[in-house]
């Protein structure tokens, strides 16, 4: 295991760690906050707001730490405001819990629309499988493709723009492919890879920036299979058949 990941706000920087906790629904603290057009009734998503990905997002004892690219930052306990609001996500309704605090004005004056921040039910703004795994060799493929150094620096860019949980060491690119439909031990953890990963057009977002202008998608669509939905194919998917802490070990 050479990184661990995941974005306590969804949209915002996908964060590593050390470590990351698995139970029966995925990683604990992944996008376990939201932010949320009142009005529109709907889940803000980053193919429509690419800049959410120039976000830090940090969660702690104390609540949660937002800063911007700007450098200016916020934070404070996430309050429960006791409103809900069922919201749109993919077509699908989610019921989230609306929250008081510093950061829905800080966030609503850089997206430019008002915006509060929720708390989302464990898995209710997942966009399909709670774990998605990448490996190393299929980074290393891309980051040649796209004339790119395969050095860890690289690998690390390439990794944030597909915001996979784990990214595992192997030399065989997209051997994560012949996964699909059995398990996989991550250290004391283990899952059960369901599928592919269909990718959209926020591969091409800058993982620091949240500037539109990647080459990735062209590169993918140059060898990669495609969705039945006509999406492009990268990384798997994963449900947790048994809960532990997936610890980085680094390369080797």
């Amino acid at each position: 295991m050479v990184r661990a990941g995941f974005a306590p706000v969804k949209g915002t920087r996908h964060q590593s760690y050390d470590a990351v906790r698995l139970d029966g629904s995925g990683p604990v603290g992944d996008r376990a906050w939201c932010l949320v057009d009142v009005d529109q009734r709907r889940v803000l998503r980053t193919v429509q707001h690419p800049s959410l990905v120039a976000v830090s997002a940090v969660a702690s004892a104390d609540g949660l730490a937002l800063t911007l690219p700007t450098g200016a930052a916020v934070s404070g306990p996430a309050v429960p405001s006791g409103a809900s609001l069922t919201c749109d996500y993919w077509g699908g309704p989610v019921t989230l819990d609306l929250l008081d605090g510093p950061h829905a004005a800080v966030m609503s004056s850089y997206l430019g629309r008002p915006v509060r921040l929720a708390a989302a039910p464990r898995g209710g703004v997942v966009y399909a499988g709670a774990v998605t795994i990448v490996s190393t060799g299929t980074l290393r493929a891309l980051a040649e493709r796209l004339g790119l150094p395969p050095d860890a620096r690289t690998l690390d860019g390439l990794a944030a723009r597909f915001r996979p949980t784990f990214v595992v060491e192997s030399d065989e690119p997209h051997v994560e492919d012949s996964w699909v439909g059995g398990e996989v031990a991550l250290g004391p953890a283990r899952v059960r890879v369901t599928s592919r990963v269909p990718r959209c057009a926020v591969v091409d977002v800058d993982p620091v920036t949240g500037e539109r202008g990647g080459r990735v998608l062209a590169a993918l669509a140059a060898y990669r299979p495609r969705h039945a939905s006509g999406e492009l194919l990268l990384a798997v998917d994963a449900e947790v058949v048994v809960p532990g802490t997936v610890t980085v070990a680094g390369p080797g």
